[in-house]
């Protein structure tokens, strides 16, 4: 089969032929039809993450995956080969196995039914950013009503995490240029600050005098990074970037918060798809690549160009 892969450390991605995985007990083989991208298969790429989940080579990127089951591992009865569906990898020891590819072996508890009205490219840009958007919102708001600033709102999660939490009462101030205004307003922002106009937290506290309840960061390695002065004191922080939420900035910034992750188990995704199916959450797609193509889809996502989620089409 054909799969963008990383040959052994240190090589950059090619994409190449390798032999099709066979499912294990528990397992499901998809023939895949599209696959999503995402920032963190450069980071897999780059060997960033080997220290902390083993690595194993060929090492073949992509989490997000939507198509056709093949075959399934003994013990797999939520799904039967034929059917259409939509899954994710998590990132288990050792990680090797990708979606960029003409098949993928999934573990069962990340595969679930594609519901009708949901087409492949859609469903693939979904698992991953929607998943943790989803964690953001669970961890850090609480009541309707509440303002919460989402720093990084134009890119894969940012996007979901301005809807899910607008579908919670909330008041989002999200962050992105004048070129993004409009569609962020779209998707339910109230307010759009441009983010190369100045320093964010001086922009919010001009709206919001006493600050925001709440900050979804999305974007940053370290606290000077982050707008953490645009929180009221006592407001809450979830970051999906690590190396931001210290016990430091916390005390500093006299709020409390927490780094998330993804969890794009069947149990996640499955509710979230069924929005999606039925136009209730905005899946924005910015580019559907060739496989061919896909390392292209890698230096975008790199220099930080992608608005919306770049997917990856695999030819029937």
């Amino acid at each position: 089969m054909r799969a963008l892969h990383v040959p052994a450390p240190g090589d950059s991605p090619v994409l190449g032929d390798l032999d099709i995985p066979q499912p294990g007990p528990g397992d499901v083989l998809v023939k895949v039809r599209a696959a999503g991208l995402n920032p963190l298969d450069n980071v897999l790429a780059a060997g960033h993450m080997a220290q902390m989940v083993p690595h194993a080579y060929p090492l073949v990127l992509g989490r997000d995956v939507a198509g056709t089951v093949e075959a399934i591992g003994k013990d797999v009865t939520h799904v039967a080969p034929g059917d259409q569906v939509l899954g994710c990898l998590p990132l288990r020891p050792p990680v090797q196995a990708g979606t960029i590819a003409e098949y993928v072996v999934l573990p069962g508890d990340g595969v679930t039914p594609l519901p009708e009205g949901l087409d492949f490219v859609t469903a693939a840009a979904l698992p991953l950013a929607a998943s943790a958007a989803f964690a953001a919102i669970e961890a850090s708001l609480s009541q309707e009503g509440e303002v919460v600033l989402v720093n990084g709102a134009t890119g894969g999660v940012g996007p979901f995490a301005v809807q899910l939490a607008v579908s919670r009462g909330a008041v989002v101030v999200a962050t992105g240029t004048p070129a993004d205004e409009e569609r962020l307003l779209k998707l339910g922002a109230a307010t759009v600050v441009d983010y190369t106009a100045g320093p964010v937290a001086d922009q919010v506290r001009a709206t919001y005098p006493d600050g925001v309840d709440v900050l979804i960061n999305l974007v940053g390695q370290s606290p000077e990074q982050v707008p953490f002065a645009a929180l009221r004191a006592g407001g809450r922080i979830a970051s999906t970037t690590f190396g931001v939420v210290t016990d430091e900035a916390l005390a500093a910034a006299g709020v409390t918060g927490t780094v998330v992750s993804a969890n794009p188990v069947s149990e996640t995704t499955a509710p979230l798809a069924a929005l999606a199916a039925v136009n209730a959450l905005t899946v924005e797609v910015a580019e559907v690549l060739p496989l061919h193509r896909a390392v292209e889809g890698l230096a975008t996502l790199a220099a930080g160009l992608a608005r919306g989620k770049l997917v990856v089409a695999i030819d029937a």
